[in-house]
Protein backbone atom coordinates (compact mmCIF):
# COMPACT_ATOMS: atom_id res chain seq x y z
CA UNK A 1 0.00 0.00 0.00
CA UNK A 2 1.34 3.41 -0.97
CA UNK A 3 1.47 6.01 1.77
CA UNK A 4 1.37 9.71 0.99
CA UNK A 5 1.80 12.95 2.88
CA UNK A 6 0.77 16.27 1.36
CA UNK A 7 2.08 19.72 2.25
CA UNK A 8 2.41 23.22 0.87
CA UNK A 9 -1.12 24.54 1.15
CA UNK A 10 -1.96 27.96 2.48
CA UNK A 11 -3.93 31.14 1.96
CA UNK A 12 -3.26 33.39 -1.02
CA UNK A 13 -5.03 36.12 -2.90
CA UNK A 14 -6.55 35.60 -6.30
CA UNK A 15 -3.82 35.55 -8.95
CA UNK A 16 -1.24 34.21 -6.53
CA UNK A 17 0.77 30.98 -6.64
CA UNK A 18 1.39 27.96 -4.43
CA UNK A 19 3.38 24.76 -4.83
CA UNK A 20 2.06 21.60 -3.26
CA UNK A 21 4.26 18.62 -2.42
CA UNK A 22 3.43 14.99 -1.80
CA UNK A 23 5.98 12.55 -0.44
CA UNK A 24 5.11 8.93 -1.16
CA UNK A 25 6.44 5.56 -0.09
CA UNK A 26 5.57 1.94 -0.68
CA UNK A 27 5.60 1.88 -4.48
CA UNK A 28 6.04 -1.67 -5.75
CA UNK A 29 5.29 -1.26 -9.44
CA UNK A 30 7.55 0.20 -12.11
CA UNK A 31 4.53 1.38 -14.12
CA UNK A 32 2.34 3.66 -12.06
CA UNK A 33 0.74 7.05 -11.93
CA UNK A 34 0.30 9.74 -9.31
CA UNK A 35 -2.49 12.26 -9.16
CA UNK A 36 -3.69 15.36 -7.40
CA UNK A 37 -7.32 15.58 -6.34
CA UNK A 38 -9.35 18.21 -4.51
CA UNK A 39 -12.54 18.35 -2.53
CA UNK A 40 -14.78 21.06 -1.16
CA UNK A 41 -17.50 20.53 1.47
CA UNK A 42 -20.59 18.89 0.03
CA UNK A 43 -18.93 17.97 -3.25
CA UNK A 44 -17.29 14.83 -4.55
CA UNK A 45 -13.54 14.63 -4.78
CA UNK A 46 -12.38 15.55 -8.29
CA UNK A 47 -9.21 14.88 -10.23
CA UNK A 48 -7.02 17.90 -10.87
CA UNK A 49 -3.87 16.57 -12.56
CA UNK A 50 -2.02 13.31 -13.02
CA UNK A 51 1.35 12.04 -14.20
CA UNK A 52 2.63 8.54 -14.89
CA UNK A 53 5.95 6.72 -14.90
CA UNK A 54 6.27 7.32 -18.67
CA UNK A 55 6.04 11.07 -18.08
CA UNK A 56 2.59 11.52 -19.56
CA UNK A 57 0.40 14.14 -17.89
CA UNK A 58 -3.25 15.07 -17.86
CA UNK A 59 -5.17 18.02 -16.41
CA UNK A 60 -8.72 18.95 -15.62
CA UNK A 61 -10.03 21.56 -18.05
CA UNK A 62 -10.48 24.05 -15.22
CA UNK A 63 -6.75 24.12 -14.40
CA UNK A 64 -5.12 23.71 -17.82
CA UNK A 65 -2.55 26.39 -18.47
CA UNK A 66 -2.41 27.36 -14.78
CA UNK A 67 -1.30 24.21 -12.94
CA UNK A 68 1.73 22.03 -13.64
CA UNK A 69 2.27 18.56 -12.22
CA UNK A 70 5.72 17.02 -11.88
CA UNK A 71 7.38 14.14 -10.09
CA UNK A 72 10.89 13.76 -8.69
CA UNK A 73 11.66 10.04 -8.93
CA UNK A 74 14.73 10.30 -6.72
CA UNK A 75 12.90 12.04 -3.88
CA UNK A 76 9.63 10.14 -4.49
CA UNK A 77 7.92 13.52 -4.35
CA UNK A 78 5.00 14.73 -6.42
CA UNK A 79 4.51 18.44 -6.99
CA UNK A 80 1.70 20.67 -8.15
CA UNK A 81 2.68 24.19 -9.17
CA UNK A 82 -0.44 26.32 -9.08
CA UNK A 83 -0.36 29.74 -10.72
CA UNK A 84 -3.05 32.34 -11.40
CA UNK A 85 -5.11 30.92 -8.57
CA UNK A 86 -8.82 31.62 -8.46
CA UNK A 87 -11.33 31.58 -5.63
CA UNK A 88 -12.86 28.44 -7.12
CA UNK A 89 -9.56 26.61 -6.58
CA UNK A 90 -10.21 26.75 -2.84
CA UNK A 91 -10.33 23.16 -1.59
CA UNK A 92 -8.49 20.48 0.33
CA UNK A 93 -5.95 18.94 -2.03
CA UNK A 94 -4.98 15.28 -1.86
CA UNK A 95 -2.52 13.12 -3.73
CA UNK A 96 -2.80 9.42 -4.49
CA UNK A 97 -0.97 6.68 -6.38
CA UNK A 98 -2.41 4.61 -9.17
CA UNK A 99 -1.77 1.01 -10.21
CA UNK A 100 -0.76 1.63 -13.84
CA UNK A 101 0.17 4.33 -16.31
CA UNK A 102 -2.57 6.79 -17.24
CA UNK A 103 -5.56 5.20 -18.90
CA UNK A 104 -7.14 7.70 -21.33
CA UNK A 105 -5.80 10.48 -19.11
CA UNK A 106 -7.10 8.93 -15.90
CA UNK A 107 -4.96 7.62 -13.07
CA UNK A 108 -6.63 4.38 -11.90
CA UNK A 109 -6.33 4.24 -8.13
CA UNK A 110 -5.83 1.08 -6.08
CA UNK A 111 -9.11 -0.35 -4.72
CA UNK A 112 -7.73 0.00 -1.21
CA UNK A 113 -6.33 3.50 -1.74
CA UNK A 114 -5.62 5.21 1.55
CA UNK A 115 -6.13 8.98 1.35
CA UNK A 116 -3.78 11.24 3.26
CA UNK A 117 -4.77 14.20 5.42
CA UNK A 118 -4.67 16.55 2.48
CA UNK A 119 -3.55 20.16 2.48
CA UNK A 120 -5.90 23.16 2.54
CA UNK A 121 -5.68 25.75 -0.22
CA UNK A 122 -7.66 28.94 0.29
CA UNK A 123 -7.81 31.63 -2.40
CA UNK A 124 -9.43 34.93 -1.50
CA UNK A 125 -10.85 37.19 -4.19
Amino acid sequence: QVHVEESGGGSVQSGGSLRLSCVSSGHTRSNYCMGWFRQTPGKEREGVAAIDSDGHTSYAESVKGRFTISHDNVKNTLYLQMNSLKAEDTAVYYCAAGRSVLQYGVCPLYPNNLWGQGTQVTVSS
